[in-house]
């Protein structure tokens, strides 16, 4: 899943980790442009993504 910035990608990655999932935020595309405005991808372990949109269709 894909979070628009950094703000909202940590505090999904909160949230998550708080219902107990593990989670790892990197930037999408080259790391080179990495900032607070690009876009962030939500890795959660495989298998577990419906979990993960689950917990976020709840907010």
């Amino acid at each position: 899943m894909t979070a628009p910035n950094l703000m909202i990608a940590e505090m999904w990655k909160d949230v998550l980790e708080g219902d107990g999932l593990p989670t790892k935020i990197l930037p999408d595309g080259d790391i080179l442009t990495w900032g607070e405005r690009v876009a962030f991808k939500i890795y959660v372990p495989k298998g577990r993504e419906h979990v993960a949109d689950e917990i976020l269709r709840k907010l």
